[in-house]
């Protein structure tokens, strides 16, 4: 079951990343975090009262809330890193947040076996090269690097802290709930210190009527992520982190071949490649 969930995972935050890459080229980044997690707060909120999750309050939620508080917080670094560019060294370097969840679970003592080590490393070369590196004659800024850094630090975080945030499906309602809301807050301040420091808040074409009508897809975006933390969260309960962070970080895969399939964009040769590694180290990870 680990690995159906973790592949799960990957396909969601895929499709999650490739819907709010498409909005962010209409809508401010900072308006697609806070409109998207809010619309899966009011979901997620119904779900809570009608499951009675809020006994399953308790100390746990503290992951769920830092989980929640550094999630705006490497998105935000990773669109500005994005903005800096190249995107060719950017998209990968991101994918290395995988490292954080697979560090945790080897130090709380899990030792896949050889296929399974296997599998992680061919998997994350996979992973890294489906981003389409850009390995030469792209001059990179540091900051660029380090924001980047910062972001798939607080990607991976994020997988570790909401593995910890419930031990039961109606606990996980709630801990997702309350991740959610810290999301919103956290992603509300930042809107709000942009807008007094003169940026907009909505689209220069249209303005709020614009982001009406991108409400749908930002809906999807919002859902797909939560039900994304959600899979993992799953998956790293039923099985060794290990192999459930490597299989889920496999959404880079997803989403290029959702840019693929949708925009027409053509596979560069390192991403086919990436993609057949990512598929080889999947086997070897669920067979081992």
């Amino acid at each position: 079951m680990t690995a159906v969930f973790a592949l799960a995972t990957s396909l969601l935050w895929g499709l999650a990343d490739f819907g709010g890459g498409l909005l962010t080229r209409r809508v401010p980044a900072l308006t697609v975090v806070v409109v998207s997690q809010t619309v899966a707060a009011v979901v997620l909120g119904t779900v809570v009262v009608a499951t009675g999750g809020w006994s399953e309050a308790g100390p746990q939620l503290w992951f769920a809330v830092a989980a929640g508080a550094v999630g705006p917080i490497a998105m935000l670094s990773f669109y500005k890193a994005l903005a800096l560019g190249p995107m060719g060294v950017i998209s990968p370097l991101g994918s290395l947040g995988v490292a954080v969840p697979v560090s945790v679970g080897i130090i709380v003592g899990e030792r896949p076996g050889l296929l399974q080590f296997a599998g992680v490393a061919v998997a994350v070369v996979g992973i890294v090269l489906a981003g389409g590196p850009q390995l030469r004659g792209a001059p990179v800024q540091r900051r660029a690097v380090l924001l980047t850094l910062l972001a798939a630090f607080g990607f991976g975080s994020v997988m570790s802290l909401i593995a910890e945030a419930s031990t039961d499906v109606t606990g996980l309602f709630l801990a997702l709930f309350v991740q959610r809301l810290t999301n919103i807050a956290v992603g509300g301040t930042a809107l709000y210190a942009s807008v007094r420091r003169g940026a907009r808040a909505l689209p220069e074409e249209g303005g709020g009527a614009a982001v009406l009508a991108a409400l749908p897809a930002l809906a999807f975006v919002g859902l797909a992520d939560v039900a994304a933390n959600g899979t993992y969260s799953l998956a790293a309960q039923h099985g060794p982190v290990t192999v459930a962070a490597v299989l889920a970080s496999l959404y880079p895969v997803v989403t290029a071949l959702a840019a693929r399939g949708v925009l027409g964009e053509r596979l560069r040769g390192v991403q086919a490649a990436g993609a057949g590694l990512a598929l080889v180290g999947t086997v070897l990870l669920a067979t081992g």
